[in-house]
């Protein structure tokens, strides 16, 4: 078990980025839950993943469109295809399989970040791994990585 303690948002970014770039491709899609409490760093994490794998698109939590897909270019990075899912409105994990995530997550060349994944839990890989935000103060996060929820 890791666990991080971020003093900022820009730390919180700067961890993201870390993280994207440690991943490599297997044999199917990176699946990494992000768990916490509104306001914990999910989002502003997510933020700092996407630029780790070159995506200079602006990341907003997709809690209202539920799933959004991003092209990756960096030649260097593996992965082509950058998948934020937000969970948060979501019932179970049939919701989440009727956006396709199947077929998503059997794709190699996908790394998908899913907030709220409690909320889809039943249908997540056993090779998920997820990530455990608390909010201690403001500026504030720790961030543990745990191995199941």
């Amino acid at each position: 078990m890791k666990k991080y303690i971020t003093k900022s948002a820009l730390g919180t970014k700067k961890l993201g980025k870390k993280v994207a770039q440690d991943f490599r491709i297997g044999e199917s899609a990176i699946i990494l839950g992000l768990r916490g409490e509104l306001g914990a760093g999910k989002t502003t994490f997510v933020q700092g993943f996407a630029k780790g794998l070159g995506i200079e698109n602006k990341i907003l939590s997709p809690t209202f469109v539920i799933l959004k897909k991003f092209k990756i270019s960096k030649s260097e990075i593996k992965f082509q295809t950058f998948f934020h899912i937000d969970c948060y409105r979501l019932n179970n994990g049939e919701e989440l399989l009727n956006l396709g995530f199947e077929e998503i997550i059997s794709n190699p060349e996908n790394i998908v970040l899913i907030e709220w994944p409690e909320n889809v839990k039943s249908v997540l890989p056993e090779d998920a791994m997820f990530l455990n935000f608390k909010f201690v103060n403001m500026n504030t996060r720790e961030i543990i990585w745990i191995k199941k929820l």
